[in-house]
């Protein structure tokens, strides 16, 4: 219901002007569209011309498509010394019929005083007005005063930070959540603001507890990136790195809601094409191929790809035979290795040579080019570089490596043998190599093969010693690079992962955001350093924090903190915005086999208290299957975590993918089996303790840990 506020009426008239300009300028983008052929006819020039005309329309239409998100989110109105103006803040930029300004983008330089005003420094503000909106329509107006104008009891400051808008923020974190990140544009607060300004060249760190906003920093900073450094970075790309697929489900509205759809969002295992990737390694085979010596194993493994032949090499040429000794084969292939950096640019050297090297064994009158016509379908001839030189990709260089004991040995002198033996993965019956299914964990060690082996030489007919040939899709070798790199949730990121995004970085701007007290994958980090190490130093790194935690009430907020002192030794919790909220809720069962009854009625009852809002059930990966099975025999409908994201009003998740995501109400299932089952225990019952924006409940059979007890 709208607020009394006097200009209620005259600034949702405004916002309705500026609805019909918006929706004017889209008509016109789909005239034009329209008027666009892309197709036959003219010159290359011509056509060329269409398409770019094409798709910036194209581009045009899906910024001025914000589906339900409200348009307008505030105002800021200047001193005189300031230029005495009045500006609307919103999504994106919309001009009045005489071009005049209805609404500035949130990105403009003239914004930022709308999310960095303070008592004592208003930068230049006599007044702040933040909107509460249901799509089109105002329901409230809240106004901050500054300066001579300044009234009521000033402003609420959490952390030694002004809380701003405190009634727009408040309401936007009370709201049901949906299962998707939305944008928070109207309530970004100064300390994230910071952040999302920061300058773009080097690295960036930031730091922050659950519930700070992170993720909203992270995406929002990635739009503002490309807004302001428009040029080169549109050329150049952005890339944004999520921890798994979930996550990118739940973050996939947010920069399509910000105008921004040039930002190439991705998990780490879509930057290896022509592989399939399902699943992680067991804790021991993670942290070696997350190691750093990998590298030197997959070096070593190209090597011992590269050799000379075993005996001489004889190959009938007419009524002539001729030879390439074991000398000459040793000879080439040590000549190849001093000429090329890669393996692959190598390969038509070596055919050459050993082409020519036969030619040459009867003198010079024998053509190399008709030797090479003549002889290379020959058995002997393809077996022979074969072994002197494969063409190899990635994939089958480490499946040949994963399925031999004998080429491990060799190629993993760095490691022990134990690690060896955890790497080994028998070859398969059918010898299919498009049927292998990859780990997120080889993902790293794929892209380090890549980069040693290189671009196979494009070929019009198949190889002559390729026998994967047919069965992997032709892909680009290429390494694609980007002007600036955000990866959120990047604490768990190993030293093989942190070297493949920087191949990826074309002068070393990054946006690291993660928070260490989350770190709970194999190669789980205690500090910032031990990841900067891994990161580009063209320029000192810099180190930002969030402190103010929005998400999560205080009642939550304070176990959680207990849980900290162990997962995060030294890091401070994050100070709740919301100090009140229901405290979290013990459910204890007596037997475990009544314990999936329990949830089933439990869960009822959170959901029919949640109203629109979802729930989550969080529990151990052990558990997971059987809490699916046992909900399913219950009759009740849910959500799969690892296959439907948040996408139902119920969803059953897995300790490992609940990282980064947010939920009304939190179901966390046997507490003391995930701080003692999981590598990092403490570290995932702080996870599990903070996905909830509204309600928490541990259920628990086992005797619940001391430090929450």
């Amino acid at each position: 219901m709208a607020d009394s506020h006097p200009e209620l009426e005259t600034e949702q008239a405004h916002v309705d002007h500026a609805y019909r300009r918006l929706e004017e300028a889209r008509t016109e983008a789909i005239r034009l569209k329209g008027m666009v052929e892309v197709g036959k006819g003219g010159t290359n020039q011509a056509r060329w011309e269409r398409e770019i005309f094409y798709q910036n329309i194209a581009e045009r239409l899906r910024q001025l498509d914000i589906g339900s998100q409200s348009l307008c989110f505030g105002r800021i109105d200047q001193t005189e010394e300031a230029g005495a103006g009045a500006y609307h803040i919103g999504r994106l930029a919309i001009a009045s019929e005489s071009q005049d300004p209805l609404i500035v983008d949130w990105r403009a330089p003239v914004a930022e005083a709308f999310y960095r005003a303070t008592g004592a420094d208003p930068v230049g503000l006599v007044r702040r007005r933040h909107f509460t909106s249901r799509g089109q329509e105002l329901l409230a107006l809240e106004d901050e005063f500054f300066g001579e104008a300044t009234t009521g009891d000033g402003p609420v400051i959490i952390n030694g930070r002004e809380l701003r808008g405190e009634g727009a923020l408040i309401n936007a974190l009370t709201e049901s959540r949906t299962g998707r990140l939305g944008d928070v544009l109207g309530t970004i607060q100064a300390e994230q603001d910071e952040i999302i300004r920061a300058e773009l060249p080097g690295v960036l760190v930031v730091q922050g507890g659950p519930g700070t906003g992170k993720t909203v920093v992270a995406l929002h900073r990635a739009a503002y990136l490309l807004y302001t450094h428009r040029f080169p970075l549109e050329g150049q790309g952005v890339l944004v790195i999520g921890p798994n697929r979930v996550f990118l489900s739940y973050i996939e509205q947010v920069l399509p809601s910000l105008g921004e759809s040039g930002v190439e969002v991705s998990v780490l295992a879509d930057l290896v094409a022509g592989v399939r990737v399902s699943g992680r390694d067991n804790y021991r085979a993670a942290r070696i191929k997350g190691d750093l010596r990998m590298a030197k194993v997959v070096e070593r493994a190209v090597l011992d790809r590269q050799r000379p032949l075993r005996s001489d090499l004889v190959v009938g040429f007419g009524a002539r035979r001729l030879r390439l000794t074991v000398a000459q084969s040793a000879a080439i292939v040590q000549q190849a290795r001093r000429r090329f950096s890669t393996h692959n640019r190598g390969r038509k050297f070596v055919e050459s040579e050993v082409f020519a090297a036969l030619a040459a064994t009867h003198g010079d009158d024998i053509d190399p080019q008709a030797v090479r016509e003549q002889v290379s379908g020959h058995p002997d001839v393809r077996e022979a570089l074969l072994w002197m030189w494969p063409k190899l990709r990635p994939a089958q260089l480490l499946y040949d490596l994963y399925g031999s004991r004998s080429l491990l040995a060799s190629a993993g002198r760095a490691l022990t043998s134990d690690d060896r033996e955890a790497l080994y993965r028998p070859w398969r019956e059918d010898k299919r190599l498009d049927k292998v299914i990859w780990t997120v964990d080889d993902v790293p060690v794929l892209d380090e093969a890549r980069e040693k082996l290189g671009a196979l030489p494009r070929a019009r007919k198949r190889p002559i010693d390729d026998e994967f040939a047919d069965q992997i899709p032709e892909t680009d070798d290429e390494v694609r690079t980007y002007g600036h790199i955000v990866v959120d949730e990047s604490q768990d990121l190993s030293p093989m992962q942190l070297r493949m995004l920087c191949r990826r970085s074309l002068n070393g701007s990054m946006t690291i955001v993660g928070d260490i007290a989350q770190s709970t994958g194999a190669w789980a980090h205690s500090n910032w350093d031990e990841i900067l190490e891994h990161l580009p130093e063209r320029r000192p790194s810099r180190m930002a924090e969030l402190t103010v935690g929005y998400r999560i009430p205080a009642p939550i907020m304070e176990l959680a903190s207990k849980v900290l002192v162990e997962a995060g030794p030294g890091l401070s919790p994050p100070v709740s915005v919301r100090s009140e909220g229901d405290k979290p809720c013990i459910v204890p069962v007596d037997q475990e086999q009544f314990l999936v009854k329990q949830l089933v009625e439990t869960t009822a009852a959170e959901i029919e208290l949640a109203g629109s809002g979802n729930v989550a059930l969080i529990c151990p990966q052990n558990m997971y299957q059987a809490l699916v099975l046992g909900f399913q025999t219950a009759g009740v409908d849910f959500g799969r975590g690892d296959h439907q994201g948040l996408e139902q009003q119920l969803t059953i998740m897995p300790i490992h993918l609940v990282k980064g995501l947010e939920v009304d109400t939190a179901i966390v299932v046997e507490p003391s089996l995930i701080f003692s089952e999981q590598t990092q225990g403490a570290r995932s019952l702080y996870v599990a303790c903070t996905r909830a924006t509204k309600r928490l409940l541990l259920v628990h059979t086992h005797p619940l840990p001391e430090l929450i007890r």
